[in-house]
């Protein structure tokens, strides 16, 4: 993003709070952690306090005080037009700088996940605002990346996760620089043009080890015309001193950090040693990201931990702080499942288990809530779960995931397909699991020997496998990255929006790359089926004859072309 976070008075909120005596701050706030300390404790004085991200009695009260309006089918109704209104800003305000848009307040988006899951006319209309949010903003373009595992090294002791420090039974080990050419080199290969690298939090891998990787994976080239054009990071909380040094390589798009649970007391539970117990010096992470000039962060929960409807109203009010003091909400929000992992008893038996209905209605409420924010979704999600979802509001998904190291260049791949249709599901309650977990004693799908990597995976499929059942469904699969190199954010992207011209951007740019991906990397079937989808899509661009002239480049050798 052009903005720059360090800089103005908004970066000078922490000013007057500059007496604030460090003495009243954690270690860790005050000195960053092992893996990323702070030179200048000073900084600790420019964070908000936790009080001031979250307030805990807030989303309480609202998810209380508005059972009974969920039950309203008039009162539900003027909610989701209200959503639409803001949506498509037919009552913005104009100048808009920033690209996070609240569609929702918290009474409003508390009224929508209060909504009882099994009334169907609700919660169908529910899903049906959401696809047209997400259709107005997004049309039907789906961003897909890759994760890529660094280190499986970590000190801390999250019940839910396989890399915790407890955990005996998985052979811990980091990529050298040669092994992560390997890697990006495979992915490559499989036509993906984006990746988010990720790595646990251990002093055995350090940062400055990480900083080296990511001018490593951006340096990668492999025939016949791979290279990586954005790199996401997901890794380890940082200092703002760090943050700077991150922001210095040039390379990173997105930070992401989840909370994981914004509810305290489960926090506590599930983080219980380790620097990533301190629920503060967390919550304050995406604030140190500001301070340290990266503005484009990512925010998520993992669904499972604590009421679903807490954990989503804590992310909006986390989400609106940033915008509020930073003009910056989040650029994108994930919202996993947890899925068993090895030696992780939080991800076998999970405290509080989402449903499949509940999970859709927490997507689309998300998606009305915060209606230019990115949703991502990973393959924790089978195959059957990521098409409907991709109804309600997901803009970007991950593709032939693998969550242990090495495992790319391994040559591991698994396509336990399951026996799912693809055409779109028109109903999307038809053929869910209704209830939040299985039986005591029941076999845990992927346990036992099937765990491996960081937790355990519903969807298998390669790349190439969810380009061509996105093109079935008549999705675009795209790997742009224009709007960012093009400086087209903030308000130049809202400027944009505002006159709902995003679609002739957005769209000739996704089906390049899709000829780029037609060209270096599809199967014979999904080559074609490919072909046949830009033909269509072409009709529905203003631009045609200067898409044509692109494509046709792209055709003839040319690369990274855009709008």
């Amino acid at each position: 993003h052009a903005r720059a976070a360090s800089t103005g008075p908004r970066a000078a909120l922490g000013a007057p709070r500059a007496h604030r005596a460090l003495a009243t701050l954690s270690r860790q706030q005050a000195h960053g952690s092992a893996w990323s300390r702070e030179p200048d404790p000073t900084m600790a004085a420019r964070i908000p306090p936790a009080s001031e991200i979250l307030d805990e009695r807030a989303i309480h009260a609202a998810i209380e005080g508005t059972r009974e309006a969920a039950k309203d089918a008039a009162h539900v109704r003027d909610v989701l037009s209200r959503a639409l209104e803001r949506a498509t800003l037919q009552k913005a305000k104009e100048g808009l700088t920033s690209e996070y848009v609240q569609g929702l307040d918290a009474t409003e988006a508390a009224t929508l996940l209060n909504i009882d899951a099994s009334d169907r006319d609700l919660m169908g209309e529910l899903f049906k605002t959401a696809l047209d949010i997400k259709e107005r903003i997004y049309g039907n373009r789906i961003v897909l990346f890759a994760p890529l595992y660094i280190a499986s090294y970590c000190i801390n002791s999250c019940t839910y996760c396989a890399f915790r420090a407890a955990n005996k039974h998985i052979a811990r080990s980091h990529l050298s620089d040669a092994e992560v050419v390997k890697e990006v080199e495979t992915l490559e290969k499989m036509g993906h043009r984006r990746l988010l690298l990720l790595t646990g939090e251990d002093p055995r891998y350090t940062f400055d080890d990480f900083l080296r990787v990511v001018h490593t994976v951006a340096g990668v080239r492999s025939e016949p015309c791979g290279q990586i054009r954005r790199i996401n990071v997901e890794i380890p909380a940082l200092s703002v001193s760090d943050f700077r040094r991150l922001k210095a390589t040039g390379e990173i798009g997105t930070y992401t950090l989840f909370q994981e649970t914004y509810h305290r007391d489960t926090f506590r539970k599930v983080h219980p040693t380790g620097p990533k117990s301190d629920f503060d010096y967390r919550l304050q992470t995406m604030d140190r990201a500001q301070l340290g000039g990266i503005d484009d962060v990512g925010v998520g929960a993992l669904f499972g931990l604590h009421d679903y409807r807490f954990e989503a109203l804590a992310m909006l009010q986390h989400a609106a702080h940033l915008e509020r003091h930073y003009g910056a909400g989040p650029h994108t929000i994930s919202i996993p499942r947890i899925r068993p992992a090895d030696q992780a008893p939080s991800s076998i038996q999970p405290p509080a288990p989402v449903s499949d209905p509940d999970f859709l209605k927490l997507v689309a409420v998300l998606r009305c809530a915060v209606p230019y924010t990115g949703m991502i979704l990973s393959t924790r999600e089978s195959p059957a779960m990521r098409r409907k979802l991709l109804h309600l509001g997901i803009s970007q998904m991950s593709a032939g995931s693998k969550t242990d190291v090495g495992a790319y260049a391994k040559g591991d791949q698994r396509t336990e397909l399951e026996a799912f249709g693809t055409a779109p599901h028109l109903d999307l309650l038809d053929g869910l699991d209704a209830r939040a977990a299985a039986p005591p004693g029941a076999r845990a799908p992927g346990s036992g020997a099937e765990l491996v990597g960081q937790f355990s995976l519903l969807d298998h499929r390669s790349l190439d496998e969810v380009v061509k059942d996105l093109l079935e469904m008549g999705f675009v699969p795209s790997w742009c990255t224009a709007c960012y190199r093009a400086g087209r954010t903030g308000a130049k992207f809202m400027a944009i929006a505002k006159k709902g011209d995003i679609h002739n951007y957005c769209h000739p740019n996704a089906l390049l790359t899709l000829q780029e991906y037609v060209q270096d990397y599809a199967t014979e079937h999904t080559r074609d089926l490919a072909r046949r989808v830009i033909e269509e899509e072409k009709k529905t661009i203003a631009r045609t004859t200067a898409l044509d002239r692109k494509l046709q480049k792209v055709m003839e050798g040319e690369r990274d072309l855009y709008f």
